[in-house]
């Protein structure tokens, strides 16, 4: 088994795509974290699964669906009452967005 190495700069990086910020102590951590899940990878990578049957679903269950039909449209008004806010018949809430709902 070789050993997976990640950088904190890699880290770093890939966090910084995702728009996360980490403190040293916390980058710290997560390297070392991901460093452990990627060996654990390479660990299974080595594994002869040569004959080995695929494994599509481990149980025998069958999703049992039923027709997506609304059925609680009387119930409008009342929900509405119990809203903060209400507008045209819809649940006003507050934006979330700079400059969206001004």
């Amino acid at each position: 088994m070789s050993e997976t190495t990640i950088s904190q700069q890699e880290v770093a990086h890939v966090a910084s795509l995702a728009k996360l910020a980490f403190n040293d102590s916390d980058l710290k951590q997560f390297t070392t974290q991901l460093d452990s899940i990627l060996n654990i990878f390479e660990t299974l990578g080595e594994v002869n699964t040569e004959d080995v049957e695929p494994t599509y679903s481990v149980t025998e269950n069958v999703n049992h669906l039923r027709e997506d039909v609304a059925d609680n449209w009387h119930q409008k008004q009342a929900l509405l009452k119990n809203a903060p806010l209400e507008a045209a018949d819809l649940i006003k809430v507050p934006a979330i967005l700079d400059g969206e709902g001004e």
